[in-house]
């Protein structure tokens, strides 16, 4: 084969990969819009179906707590919506009842914070050449490690 025969091979080559790889973005990208429309779908009709069940100044003061703790925010939307679900809530949930349920809540996730400490002495001496005299060196080592539950306040 001569180089031009050679040269259009490698051109068309890189068309078929180009066009292949372009038609794959294009369906990826299509695949990551539709995703994101069905998130932000679920997502509203989860806030409208709260918008249900949650009084007005009870929805103030969760979106005050997603603020500050969204996790635990949301935890507690769960925990709402569960119980609609189930047919435990029968009538729109109050401030007074929300406070009620964030302090069972607490009461429930109990604070495990876990505090290990490892020591290490290393003694070590140290002389002279001349072997007059040595020297103890003493070095201590802490390790401290704290780990918490997940819901747990940083107060």
């Amino acid at each position: 084969m001569a180089d031009p025969e050679l040269e259009a091979i490698r051109q068309r080559r890189m068309q078929e990969l180009m066009a292949r790889h372009g038609g794959e973005n294009q369906q990826n990208s299509e695949q990551q819009k539709a995703q994101e429309d069905a998130k932000r779908e679920a997502e509203e009709r989860r806030q409208m179906m709260l918008s249900q069940i949650l009084s007005a100044e009870a929805r103030e003061r969760l979106a005050r707590i997603a603020l500050v703790k969204p996790e635990k925010a949301r935890g507690v939307e769960d925990v709402i919506l569960r119980a609609a679900q189930m047919g435990q809530i029968a009538e729109k949930v109050s401030e007074e009842r929300l406070i009620t349920l964030l302090e069972q809540i607490n009461n429930q996730t109990t604070r495990q914070t876990k505090v290990t400490v490892s020591c290490m002495i290393l003694v070590m001496l140290f002389y002279s050449p001349s072997k007059v005299f040595t020297v103890p060196f003493i070095l201590l080592i802490f390790q401290i490690q704290r780990r918490r539950s997940v819901l747990e306040d940083d107060d």
